[in-house]
């Protein structure tokens, strides 16, 4: 008889985030020897890896971590949300922000080579899921600069780390007003900051799609020039950070609370586990 109870898979399962059947068969071939099952496990989960690279990765958490007047943001991601919450993943994801924060990461190519003690990242990710066992991704990393930042990040379920992560960098002393304005962008969900960073040939195609909605709908063409231009406008405030409606008041745009509190936006980003 294995030398091994049921809280023992189970201790085991929770340290790794190993399925119940592997971490079960893995304690029966060390004969109840954690160090040697997690060994087992590891050597699996390697020959494992490679059949796994095709499977998708919608779980996973965000994180952030401000170093030397910089905020690195990315996203880790895995198969199924019991790995997203398992203190193994959580913990990779820990290495994986120090080490792409000292890099000063501002892509996940760049983030992957970065060193992580005596390993890269990739190297060091590549073990971990391995023990895991699922496909562990560094999807997403952004570092932005500044004089302060904003870090939000929001659980969208207690029971799971954060899904939704959002950085702003900004000037001025309101701290409070900052926060708030990242808890927008982590609803609101703007791609820009101002209008001038919207790619021109995004604009145009606005222009041409609602000038060809509004002809639809027999505007008449005298009137056409001030309604394209409401639309393209309106078409901005979805888009562009600064143009929205302010969550908190909708009567107010995100440029005018700023204003008003003293403070200049200049960068933001923001992650979501999956979008």
């Amino acid at each position: 008889m294995a030398n091994f109870t049921i809280a023992d898979i189970k201790a085991l399962r929770e340290q790794l985030g190993t399925g119940m059947v592997d971490t079960k068969k893995a304690l029966e071939e060390a004969d109840g020897d954690v160090e040697k099952a997690v060994e087992i496990l590891r050597l699996k989960g390697a020959k494992g890896n490679a059949k796994r690279a095709d499977r998708s990765t919608s779980e996973g958490l965000v994180t952030a971590r401000e170093q030397d007047g910089a905020v690195t943001l990315l996203e880790l991601a895995c198969e199924t949300d019991f790995v997203a919450k398992n203190e193994r993943f959580i913990a990779l994801a820990d290495k994986v922000v120090e080490a792409a924060a000292a890099a000063s990461a501002d892509s996940a190519e760049a983030a992957l080579a970065a060193p992580a003690g005596d390993q890269t990242v990739a190297e060091l990710i590549s073990d971990e899921a391995a023990i895991i066992g699922e496909k562990v991704e560094l999807r997403r990393v952004r570092t932005l600069t500044g004089e302060h930042f904003s870090v939000y990040l929001h659980k969208t379920s207690k029971d799971l780390p954060p899904q939704i992560g959002v950085v702003v960098a900004y000037t001025g002393e309101n701290a409070e007003a900052a926060r708030s304005i990242a808890q927008h962008v982590s609803f609101a969900n703007p791609s820009y900051l101002a209008r001038e960073d919207v790619p021109e040939a995004d604009v145009e195609k606005e222009r041409e799609i609602v000038t060809e909605i509004s002809r639809n709908e027999g505007k008449p063409e005298a009137a056409l020039p001030k309604i394209v231009e409401g639309r393209v406008n309106a078409f901005f405030k979805q888009v562009v950070l600064l143009d929205q409606d302010y969550a908190k008041d909708n009567k107010v745009s995100v440029a005018q609370v700023a204003k008003d509190a003293g403070i200049t936006i200049t960068d933001f980003a923001r992650f979501k586990v999956g979008a």
